[in-house]
């Protein structure tokens, strides 16, 4: 018995250790892409006193759509509730990333919006599937992370949010 859950331990260790370093992580250093095609630093992206939503989404993954346009709806009032910016990362690759804009455009998305096509953000993310949304605190650390969606599952980012700034249950 003792050897059995001692090889499950030593099997685990390395997811657990993965989780643990994903929650205390910050942004790293990592050049993304604008809409404009212009370089952005990740770690220079601020929201003042306020967090900060990261959503990593790709133009061929219809929860991260579905997700991102049912935030659209609740964004404005979010953001007079709690100041929260809402970051959409698109993971679409070098031969697609030029789709991106006129995919956001034509839905009118009322986030910020970088292309990571050299998944080098997502790498240094750990996102492994999407969609994969972090939430960010005002020293933009990860506070909270959540992966697919399910309807309902962005009233529970917001409940999370509200939390974050002082004001959940």
């Amino acid at each position: 018995m003792f050897n059995y859950m001692k090889k499950t331990l030593l099997f685990l260790l390395p997811f657990l250790m993965l989780s643990l370093t994903a929650s205390a992580q910050g942004l790293p250093s990592v050049i993304v892409k604008n809409l404009l095609g212009e370089n952005i630093n990740v770690n220079t992206i601020e929201n003042g006193e306020y967090p900060i939503v990261l959503s990593f989404w790709a133009t061929w993954c219809k929860p991260c759509i579905k997700e991102l346009n049912t935030i659209q709806d609740m964004y404005e009032d979010w953001q007079d509730d709690t100041g929260v910016k809402i970051i959409a990362i698109s993971i679409d690759d070098a031969r697609n990333a030029s789709l991106v804009a006129p995919f956001v455009n034509g839905r009118a998305w009322p986030y910020d919006v970088f292309i990571d096509e050299n998944s080098d953000l997502k790498r240094a993310m750990n996102v492994v599937n999407i969609p994969h949304v972090f939430l960010l605190d005002k020293d933009k650390q990860v506070v909270w992370q959540h992966t697919s969606y399910a309807p309902g599952d962005e009233e529970e980012l917001y409940d999370q949010i509200l939390e974050l700034v002082g004001e959940g249950k």
